[in-house]
């Protein structure tokens, strides 16, 4: 099985742009025969974010254009057991942390063998996570 990189919402939004290296990133690893994707509660995210800014049509567009390279893992009911566990023993915890960044992490768990790429640093709360900062 070929290597899998699960990008959060900043990694995507910087793969589309074509900031901080992100892109260069993401051309190396392809090269080694690994897939980039991200999972649908992100694009839920960007979404949103593109529906909110003031170049809303044109942020839209980058968005459907940059999203036609990557992969998209789905959300479904494993996933959904899965967050369930990680946001109750988070809130166990009195770690409080994004509802779309625990999702995240679901979709990694059950994935299996993926790492997540992100600028942030609230998922080293969940352990057993594999995570790069392409960023640095």
């Amino acid at each position: 099985m070929s290597r899998r990189y699960l990008l959060d919402t900043n990694a995507v939004s910087d793969l589309i742009y074509r900031r901080k290296g992100v892109h260069e990133r993401a051309v190396d690893v392809r090269k080694k025969g690994a897939k980039i994707g991200t999972c649908a509660p992100v694009i839920g995210e960007l979404y949103f974010g593109a529906e909110l800014s003031t170049s809303r049509g044109r942020n839209l567009g980058d968005l459907k254009q940059g999203l036609r390279g990557i992969v998209v893992w789905p959300y479904h009911i494993l996933e959904a057991e899965e967050f369930g566990k990680i946001r109750a023993e988070l809130k166990r915890l009195g770690r409080p942390m994004q509802v779309v960044d625990i999702q995240l992490a679901a979709v990694a768990k059950v994935l299996g063998q993926c790492t997540i790429v992100t600028s942030d640093t609230d998922l080293l709360a969940i352990p057993g996570l594999d995570i790069e900062n392409w960023t640095e």
